[in-house]
């Protein structure tokens, strides 16, 4: 295992081993590095939301960080949407492709490998980078283990993305924050993962989910909002206290407690010269309609997480269903494209570099996402067109079935042996299969035998072929001949004609100009031999 003293990154920067081996973005109780952040959404207005999303969009997207995070801790919809496009991708076990097919090369993916299955690379290292997913963009910081033969991360630790800082001249570049400098800190090579999904053209903060869904999440908390305190009171009747003219501003108060009293204590005492009516509420259309602000605002966030709302929220039909699906299978393939991208940048490659020196050519790691096979109409289309001469790989036709090459000692399916029928005590042999008939005689032979004065057949019987071939033969022979009276007309007439419409014209005519004598006394004449052989093989001449 070669070692460079030296290394440099992909972009000219030198790598300290010195420095992996330690916590960079660490959090701490006060200042800057926080863990703790204050609610964002309690009390939010539209005013409110609008002026932390135009704070988000000129580089200072605290605020909404936080209220990304409480989306996802307080909506219910939002929160299951958002991880099933997650999980499709941490739940897909990766591959990793060899740089080539040298020993060298295949040594060193079998080490990516062994990172890839690491207990904490798909549950920690993938789940924290699809954070960027919500919120535009996640920080992964990698400590790094040399306590062993090669360097392996040792964990995997998520950093809060109100640690950094935005670059203001590019709105791209990440760098820490430090209380002696506005600008922030550089991140040291080798160390960091930043994922930065494309789900949108333009700066990576102004593309995350969070910021698509967080109208409909406003609205939709306003909704739940009045719907709860709709629903405090359905139903129940209306109270309404009377007085007269007369009553002092202590009857009223006295009329006013015994009203409030009967919603909770269902008991109130009252002079006798006052009266309570209760007035029943009819009607429940107040209901409808917050039910179907809610499910709206549930479906379009739908669709702007997941693209689709058929198999989240009710469809039509299985067919429509199946077609949102695919539009969610694009969508998972863009996922780990981007998300495969990011690991081999800021892991595999720096873990190659530790450990086997910079190289031209890296292993690739490879989230797969496939669509769902039709396993029977995939099986059936094979069986049916490799008999036909169609070459199939058999490591494709595994990877679409869903098999692993099997190892050497692995055992294996085999095509099960014709059992032999049983038989039974008493019960007869089956019956032996009759011998297939010898090929027949030769021709002149047989008519010999058969008809020794057809000396007009033995001409014909001579060719060792068949009968019935040589007939053919005799009958294709003059065929051009046979056919001449009948196609010499409609030739004649193509020939001398100079528009489609002339040819229509003269057809009427044809029919009487051909003449089918010679191609009917050449039928009459081979259906009399045919017939005359049919006769011979019966044994009735």
């Amino acid at each position: 295992m070669a070692r460079t003293p030296q290394i440099i990154d992909q972009w000219g920067n030198p790598v300290s081993t010195q420095q992996l081996q330690k916590e960079f973005a660490a959090p701490t109780l006060g200042g800057v590095h926080s863990v703790w952040t204050p609610t964002i959404v309690s009390g939010l207005t539209p005013i409110g939301l609008a002026e932390i999303l135009r704070s988000a969009a000129r580089g200072y997207p605290d605020q909404y960080f936080a209220l990304a995070t409480e989306m996802e801790e307080r909506d219910l919809h939002y929160a299951a949407v958002l991880g099933t496009r997650k999980r499709a991708i941490t739940g897909i076990k990766p591959i990793v492709v060899a740089a080539s097919k040298d020993a060298e090369d295949e040594k060193i993916a079998e080490a990516v490998r062994e990172l890839v299955e690491g207990p904490y690379f798909a549950d920690d290292y993938l789940a924290d980078l699809l954070d960027a997913l919500g919120k535009g963009y996640s920080v992964v910081e990698t400590i790094w283990d040399r306590s062993g033969k090669e360097w392996r991360p040792a964990r995997y630790e998520w950093r809060d993305q109100r640690h950094f800082v935005i670059d203001q001249r590019d709105g791209r570049t990440l760098r820490l924050k430090h209380m002696g400098d506005i600008n922030g800190l550089d991140l040291p090579p080798y160390q960091f993962s930043i994922h930065r999904p494309k789900i949108m053209s333009g700066l990576p903060i102004r593309a995350g989910l969070a910021r698509l869904a967080a109208w409909a999440f406003l609205f939709k908390s306003y909704t739940l909002k009045d719907w709860m305190a709709f629903i405090e009171v359905y139903g129940m009747p209306l109270r309404v206290g009377k007085f007269g003219r007369g009553a002092s501003l202590d009857d009223r108060r006295v009329l006013l407690q015994a009203v409030r009293d009967i919603s909770s204590d269902a008991a109130a005492i009252i002079p006798k010269e006052m009266e309570i009516e209760f007035i029943e509420v009819a009607g429940a259309s107040g209901n409808a309609v917050f039910s179907d602000k809610a499910e709206y605002l549930d479906r379009q966030i739908s669709k702007g997480v997941l693209g689709q709302t058929m198999t989240t929220d009710d469809g039509s039909s299985l067919s429509q269903a199946a077609i949102h699906e695919n539009v969610r299978h694009d969508i998972a393939r863009a996922d780990a494209r981007q998300t495969a991208i990011t690991a081999n940048r800021d892991l595999i490659r720096p873990f190659v570099d530790l450990n086997y020196g910079p190289r031209d050519k890296y292993p690739t790691l490879v989230i797969p996402i496939t669509e769902n096979e039709d396993i029977t109409t995939l099986v059936a289309a094979i069986e049916k067109l490799v008999p036909l001469g169609l070459k199939v790989s058999m490591q494709q036709t595994r990877e679409r079935i869903g098999f692993e090459e099997p190892d050497e000692d692995d055992e294996l399916l085999t095509a099960r042996a014709p059992t032999p029928p049983v038989i039974e005590t008493g019960a007869k042999p089956p019956k032996p299969v009759e011998p297939t008939p010898p090929p027949p005689q030769k021709a002149a032979a047989r008519l010999r035998t058969s008809c020794p004065h057809c000396g007009e057949f033995h001409a014909t019987a001579a060719d060792e072929r068949g009968e019935l071939d040589a007939l053919v033969d005799d009958a294709l022979a003059d065929w051009e001949e046979d056919l001449a009276p009948l196609l010499n007309p409609l030739r004649k007439l193509v020939e001398t004609s100079t528009s489609y419409a002339q040819i229509e014209a003269g057809l009427d005519d044809l029919i009487a100009k051909m003449d089918a004598g010679p191609l009917a006394d050449r039928l009459a004449k081979l259906m009399m031999k045919a017939r005359g052989l049919g006769d011979i093989g019966d044994g009735r001449l």
